[in-house]
């Protein structure tokens, strides 16, 4: 690491990306559609069909539990400006007619222009208007309301996934030292935290939240400070997690988040100074419930499924939009606001069971912050600076400017 302020590492300092299995995600780009879908093409009652190519499968049943009718189907649109491309169609008795409350009739996508740096508005009309909809941009039908996403990704009848502490991660992991993990976790941030803390000015996203997650890995698995960028996402990665092991880059995405949702709040910075590592344990889970690191987590049904919105098909594509999940007003009071204090914690990120990656995660966020209020205990965002999150699948903010000594 350079003692250079603000400077980024370069590529080839930094590890590939590719060796992520949440990186690892089934295309975005539009593809043929499915063979478990139905190429019948939508009609509105009493209408032409919706859209010139073949339209995506229409949802069916009745709405499973949720906010009103609003399941709406693709019109197989390869490329759109934001709202166009999509009707709903009826969910529920006939009478109740094609359209959404408010006349509404297209969905927006998660891919639509602007949505990098602005998700949240799309994820609410998603959520409010359209809980199941085909996009034909992601190719998959899209989940937005908490209780669909929190269950599909535990259901056994969606498959092809793999999030660590999920049971079946929970399984793979034995002979793992905690304590080692925790004592090689401080080390890493006290000595990363040292050395910007004489700097006039520092980004913690190039200088700290992008070595920590590969250095603790590296020292816990006796890898050479000088080959750990080299080294901690193949053998060093494996040897310590498996498959878990190449969570690094969503671990340093989460920490960015983590650090700019508590600097950004004076208030905050001064109830987390010294706090018990319990209370620091909550910010961290509110921290991946408002902002996850990864946004869109892809699965596929092995059966037909009930959600909010109608049926998911068999053998169908499915995003779960894990960013709109974690600001549901139906499962969190003000979703929008950071609040560790909330008596209705929860977050879609890691399963709930054992499993290195979650550990190390939880304990970056914590000796973080005690290393970075150690070493600098005026820390503070530099004068006219706020943390931006950027990212479509993944997303984080890609700069923390501080001022160390305040």
């Amino acid at each position: 690491m350079s003692d250079a302020p603000n400077r980024r590492p370069d590529r080839s300092e930094r590890p590939e990306e590719s060796g992520d299995p949440w990186k690892r995600l089934p295309s975005m780009a539009p593809a043929a559609p499915s063979a478990a879908a139905p190429t019948k093409p939508l009609r509105r009652p009493g209408g032409p069909p919706a859209g010139s190519p073949v339209g995506a499968p229409a949802a069916s049943g009745a709405g499973g539990p949720g906010r009103g009718p609003g399941a709406a189907s693709g019109s197989g649109v390869p490329a759109r400006a934001p709202g166009a491309g999509r009707v709903p169609t009826p969910v529920g008795p006939a009478s109740a007619g094609p359209f959404p409350p408010g006349g509404r009739t297209v969905a927006p996508s998660p891919l639509d222009p602007g949505a990098s740096l602005d998700p949240h508005g799309i994820h609410r009309t998603l959520r409010e208007e359209f809980p199941l909809t085909y996009d034909p941009l992601l190719r998959a039908w899209v989940l937005s309301r908490y209780a669909d996403v929190a269950a599909a990704l535990t259901d056994e009848r969606f498959t092809h996934g793999h999030r660590p502490g999920d049971p079946p991660c929970a399984r793979a992991h034995v002979d793992v030292d905690v304590e080692a993990l925790r004592a090689v976790t401080e080390r890493t941030a006290y000595v990363l935290a040292r050395r910007i803390a004489e700097r006039s000015q520092a980004d913690l996203v190039a200088d700290f939240c992008h070595w920590l997650p590969a250095g603790t890995v590296a020292a816990a698995v006796g890898v050479p400070y000088r080959d750990m960028m080299r080294l901690v996402r193949g053998r060093a990665a494996g040897a310590l997690a498996g498959e878990c092991g190449g969570q690094i880059a969503v671990r340093e995405k989460a920490l960015a988040s983590f650090l700019g949702n508590v600097l950004a709040d004076p208030d905050l910075v001064v109830a987390l100074r010294d706090a018990p590592a319990g209370l620091v344990a909550r910010a961290w889970t509110e921290s991946l419930r408002r902002d996850p690191p990864v946004q869109i987590a892809v699965r596929r049904t092995g059966a037909e499924v009930p959600v909010s919105g109608g049926v998911v098909p068999a053998g169908a594509s499915v995003a779960l939009l894990v960013g709109s999940a974690g600001r549901d007003p139906d499962r969190f009071r003000e979703p929008d606001r950071f609040d560790p204090f909330r008596d209705d914690p929860g977050q879609l990120t890691y399963g709930a069971g054992f499993c290195p990656a979650v550990l190390l995660a939880g304990f970056e966020a914590e000796y973080a912050l005690r290393a970075l209020f150690t070493a600098m205990p005026r820390l503070r965002l530099a004068d006219g600076f706020r943390p931006v999150s950027t990212g479509l699948i993944t997303r984080a903010p890609r700069s923390l400017i501080v001022r160390p000594g305040g």
